[in-house]
């Protein structure tokens, strides 16, 4: 592998991470930076295929009101690695909800990089599909 196909691995690498981080701090503005303006987000639920959210405002409002909803809301990266312009994130999601009960949930992320930003991102998890 050329070390210039290798750099662009590891940039998407490197943005998927900073992306997973603005997202523990639900510094929703960050989140955003690292997205195309054109992003296509497949949310995790409802269940079985998961909402789907087109542009920076559409996915704005989606998690605006999840972090609103979910305010302890955690993503550990449990594994992560690039290939092609694909990012591949396997996460644990946890999380407090308003009674005060933990919960976290497993699954992955696929993400798609262009020109040095996420322009797709597609979220399954393992169980009911509650989640992100």
């Amino acid at each position: 592998m050329s070390p210039a196909r290798m750099a662009r691995f590891e940039s998407a690498i490197r943005l998927v991470i900073a992306f997973n981080e603005a997202f523990n701090r639900h510094d929703v503005a960050a989140m955003l930076q690292h997205l195309s303006d054109d992003c296509l987000f497949e949310a995790t639920g409802p269940a079985p295929n998961g909402a789907v959210y087109r542009g920076k405002a559409a996915i704005t409002q989606f998690w605006q009101a999840f972090f609103r909803a979910s305010p302890h809301a955690h993503s550990e990266i449990e594994e992560i690695f690039g290939f092609s312009v694909r990012c591949m994130l396997r996460w644990r999601y946890e999380w407090v909800d308003l009674a005060g009960t933990q919960g976290y949930l497993r699954g992955v992320t696929l993400f798609q990089v262009r020109n040095g930003l996420i322009c797709e991102t597609l979220a399954y998890v393992k169980g009911d599909g509650a989640g992100v």
